[in-house]
């Protein structure tokens, strides 16, 4: 038997959280290595998925911290819509995935995890990227580590800034 070796995910497991929002952190950019922030715009930024769906799962977050759609001006929600787009294209960029899932989980019964701060998935997918894993062992093989996954994706978000 071989074994699957995920060592961040055990934190997870252990149901252990910060106690503050990991989504507010627009005052502490010298964090973002560590919080795995791939880029920063004016009203929101890009962030690596910790517990990823799949390789290269991103999130885009306004730094203001709500949760309500509605409460966003115009300059907020156009940027965050541009972030998702250029994550979009990063990612299509360097894992080349057949299609997305893009979307937010609005309130714990939604799905979201961190249901008091806004932040949209971007989850790339290839044909067949369903195995038995999920299946059988509900268990996700996330085949690149997420340092390795940060530098790759970091470089390109830096050649692709410009779009933003």
């Amino acid at each position: 038997m071989e074994s699957l070796w995920a060592p961040w995910r055990m934190e997870y497991i252990k149901g252990e959280s910060p106690n503050e929002c990991i989504f507010c952190l627009k005052s502490r950019p010298e964090e973002d290595r560590e919080r795995m922030v791939l880029f920063r715009g004016e009203y929101s930024f890009v962030i690596i998925n910790r517990y990823p769906y799949t390789n290269g799962h991103l999130m885009v977050a306004p730094f203001r911290h709500t949760v309500n759609l509605g409460d966003f001006t115009d300059a907020e929600l156009i940027e965050i819509h541009r972030l998702v787009g250029l994550s979009c294209d990063v990612l299509k960029d360097c894992v080349n995935p057949d299609g997305f899932n893009v979307g937010l989980n609005i309130g714990r019964v939604a799905g979201a995890g961190i249901d008091d701060h806004l932040h949209y998935h971007i989850v790339p997918r290839w044909s067949g990227d369903t195995n038995f894993m999920p299946v059988l062992a509900d268990v996700r093989v996330v085949p690149q580590h997420l340092e390795e996954t940060y530098e790759q994706l970091r470089a390109a978000f830096e050649r692709f800034k410009n779009r933003a």
